[in-house]
C-alpha cells in the first residue's frame, strides 16, 4: 500500500517530531490535539524546531516554507479519517492509549494502519481495541524523533505481513532504519538498554564508585556517548521508572526492578534534567549539569609522584606492549620483561612501529618517537626491576600465573615500590596476598589499545593504602589516561555494566526475539552506541567474552548473568568471532 497521508494524535515532544520528520520527507501530515491551544503549542514547537534547523543552516527557508505547509492540526478526529497511517503518540497511559485507537478505528478508512508510538506498553492490549488488530503494530520512534534514525516496529502475533513490509517501505521512505522486534516489554533497545543502566544506578547506590567516575568510564571505556547516570537525567527519572516497572511485571527479573534511589529521587521530584536536579544538579532545567560529567572528584597530585623515575611492565603482551609505550612517552625509563630477551626485544619492536604510526599521522615528532624508544630497557631477568617505583604485571588471565609473578616482583623490587595488575576481572586482593607488602597492589586497568584509550580504572583492595591510591592515580594522569576509582569487584566498572547487557543481547537471539543485524542497528542507531552488542563480541572474542561472563556470575552469583547457552555453544564450535574468521557475523 502507498502511504501518501499521515496522521499523527498528539503533538508533543514525540508528536512534533514525527510530524516534522514525515514532512520533511515530502508527505502531508495532520496532527490532533485536545484543544484549540494544544493545537497551536503543536505547531509552533514544530515552526521552532524547523527555525533553528535554518540557524544552523541545514534547512533553507523556502525549505521551511514547503514544511510548514505541508502540516495542519485539528481537535477532531474525523480529520484523519482518509489517512492511511497513523500514528499515536499519547502519554504512556494504556487506558488512554486503548481509548485513542477506539476512536481511531470508527473513522478511519478500513485498510489504513494504525501505530502506537509505545516505548514499553504492550501493542497487543493496544490492538485488540479496535475491529483492525491484524493492521496495527507498534511504530517506536526515539526522541529526538527529528534526529535519531532508528525506528522499531513492534509486530504483534496477528499483524499482517503486508503491514509490516508497508511499515518497513515507509520508515526507509522518511529516512529511517527500521528493525522489526516482537512485542515485549521493551522491544529491543530498551529491554536491552534499562537493566544497563539500573545496574549503574545500583553501583552508585552501594558506593561502588562515584557517579562521575561510573559516567567517566563508559564514556571513555566504552566509547558510550553519555554516561549511564547522565542518560537518566536526560530520559527522566520517572519514565525511566515507569519502562522498568512495566519490564519487571512482565518479566519478573530482579534486574528490571527500579533501584530504590530511583523511587526516592522521584519522591523527592528530582525526575532529571527537565526538572534541574536528578543524578546530577543543573544550571536551570534542560541545561548543561553544574559540573563536567566527565570529572572524577578530587584531582590528582603530581607531587605524589615526582620522585618517580622508572616503571617496569612484566610481560610483552597487547596491553604491555601499550603500557610501555605511555609510559615511555610520559618520560618514564622503562624496564620490559619477557620469559625471553628475544620477547621482549619483539615486544618493543611493536612499541616502534606504534610509535611509527603516531609519527606517520602527525601525532608525534620523530625526535620524540627516538627519545621514547630510547626510554625502554628490555630483560628476561626479574631482578632488573629492582630500581623500578611501579611495575606493572600484564601477563595471562590466569590466576595462578598471577600470583605467581606477583611473589616474584615482591621478592625483586624495592620495598616501597607498587606493584600493581592490569587484570579486567580478576579479584586484585587475591594478587595482592601473595606478596608482603598488600598495602602497596593495587589494580591499574588500562583499556585496549592502551597507546589510545583514554581510561584507567584504579582499583585499591581492602588492604591498599592512601599513598598507593594517591599514587596510581597520579600516574595514571601523568601517562595521559582519566583514572577512575572503584572497588576490588569482578569486571570493576567498565565490564560490569558491559558484559551483562552482551549477555543479555545474545539471550534475546537465541529467543528468536529480533536478528543479529537489527538488533545491533537497535543499539547503535537508539543508543548512540559505536558497535551493537554482536559487532563488539566479535572483535572482543566470544571466548573472552565468555570467562569475564563466568567471572561476573562467580562473583555477583546474579542469575542475570549465567552466561547464554548459545554463548557457550559459539565457543565450543570455535566460532570466536573475528580472530576465528567467523562470530555472530561472518568476516574474509
Amino acid at each position: 500500500m502507498e502511504i501518501a497521508k499521515v496522521g499523527v494524535v498528539g503533538c508533543g515532544t514525540m508528536g512534533s517530531g514525527i510530524c516534522e520528520v514525515v514532512a520533511k520527507a515530502g508527505l502531508t501530515v495532520s496532527f490532533v490535539e485536545v484543544t484549540p491551544d494544544r493545537v497551536e503549542a503543536g505547531l509552533d514547537r514544530i515552526r521552532g524546531s524547523l527555525r533553528r534547523a535554518v540557524d544552523r543552516g541545514k534547512l533553507s527557508e523556502g525549505d521551511f516554507d514547503a514544511v510548514v505547509g505541508r502540516i495542519s492540526g485539528d481537535t477532531s478526529y474525523e480529520t484523519l479519517g482518509d489517512a492511511d497511517l497513523v500514528v499515536e503518540a499519547v502519554p504512556e497511559r494504556l487506558a488512554m492509549k486503548q481509548d485513542t485507537f477506539r476512536q481511531l478505528d470508527a473513522v478511519m478508512k478500513p485498510d489504513a494502519i494504525l501505530a502506537t508510538n509505545t516505548s514499553s506498553l504492550p501493542v497487543t492490549d493496544i490492538a485488540v481495541t479496535t475491529h483492525r488488530a491484524s493492521r496495527i503494530l507498534g511504530f517506536h520512534f526515539f526522541n529526538p524523533a527529528p534526529v535519531m534514525k532508528l525506528i522499531e516496529l513492534v509486530t504483534t502475533v496477528v499483524t499482517d505481513e503486508q503491514v509490516i513490509a508497508d511499515a518497513k517501505a515507509f520508515a526507509e521512505r522518511i529516512g529511517k532504519t527500521p528493525v522489526v522486534a516482537k512485542d515485549r516489554a521493551g522491544f529491543v533497545a530498551n529491554l536491552l538498554l534499562f537493566p544497563y543502566l539500573n545496574q549503574a544506578v545500583g553501583m552508585l547506590e552501594s558506593g561502588y564508585a562515584t557517579r562521575e567516575d561510573i559516567d567517566a568510564a563508559m564514556q571513555l571505556g566504552a566509547g558510550h556517548p553519555m554516561g549511564p547516570l547522565a542518560l537518566m537525567d536526560l530520559i527522566g527519572l520517572d519514565s525511566a521508572y515507569a519502562i522498568m516497572m512495566r519490564m519487571y511485571e512482565q518479566f519478573g527479573d530482579t534486574r528490571h526492578a527500579p533501584r530504590p534511589v530511583i523511587r526516592q529521587l522521584l519522591a523527592a521530584d528530582f525526575k532529571g534534567r527537565k526538572a534541574g536536579r536528578g543524578f546530577y544538579d543543573y544550571i536551570k532545567p534542560n541545561q548543561p549539569a553544574v559540573e563536567d560529567l566527565r570529572g572524577s572528584g578530587a584531582p590528582t597530585d603530581p607531587d605524589a609522584i615526582a620522585a618517580w623515575s622508572t616503571i617496569g611492565v612484566l610481560g610483552t603482551g597487547t596491553m604491555a606492549t601499550g603500557i610501555a609505550e605511555v609510559s615511555a612517552k610520559a618520560g618514564f625509563d622503562v624496564v620490559l620483561r619477557g620469559r625471553t630477551v628475544d620477547k621482549a626485544d619483539k615486544a618493543k619492536g611493536v612499541v616502534d612501529t606504534s610509535l611509527g604510526r603516531a609519527v606517520d599521522k602527525g601525532k608525534l615528532d620523530a625526535d620524540a618517537r627516538d627519545e621514547a624508544l630510547n626510554r625502554i630497557a628490555t630483560t628476561d631477568d626479574v631482578a632488573d626491576f629492582s630500581g623500578c617505583d611501579l611495575v606493572v604485571e600484564a601477563v595471562a588471565e590466569d590466576l595462578a600465573l598471577k600470583r605467581d609473578c606477583f611473589a616474584q616482583l615482591d621478592a625483586a623490587t624495592k620495598p616501597e615500590a607498587v606493584l600493581a595488575t592490569s587484570t579486567s576481572s580478576m579479584s586484585v586482593i587475591d594478587c595482592a596476598m601473595a606478596t608482603s607488602r598488600p598495602e602497596r597492589v593495587v589494580g591499574l586497568h588500562f583499556f585496549n589499545p592502551a597507546a589510545i584509550m583514554r581510561l584507567v580504572e584504579v582499583v585499591p583492595t581492602v588492604r591498599s593504602d592512601e599513598r598507593t591510591v594517591t599514587e596510581s592515580r597520579a600516574f595514571a594522569t601523568k601517562v595521559g589516561k582519566h583514572p577512575v576509582l572503584c572497588r576490588d569487584r569482578a569486571g570493576f566498572i567498565v565490564n560490569a555494566l558491559l558484559f551483562p547487557y552482551l549477555n543479555d543481547a545474545v539471550k534475546m537471539l537465541d529467543e528468536g526475539y529480533a536478528t543479529v543485524t537489527d538488533i545491533d542497528r537497535a543499539m547503535k542507531l537508539g543508543c548512540g552506541h559505536p558497535m551493537g552488542p554482536f559487532e563488539l563480541m566479535d572483535i572482543v572474542g566470544l571466548d573472552v567474552t565468555l570467562e569475564i561472563v563466568k567471572a561476573l556470575h562467580t562473583e555477583f552469583r546474579e542469575p542475570g548473568f549465567e552466561p547464554a547457552p548459545l554463548l557457550r555453544h559459539m565457543v565450543s564450535a570455535g566460532y570466536l568471532g573475528r580472530k576465528a574468521g567467523r562470530g555472530f557475523h561472518v568476516y574474509g
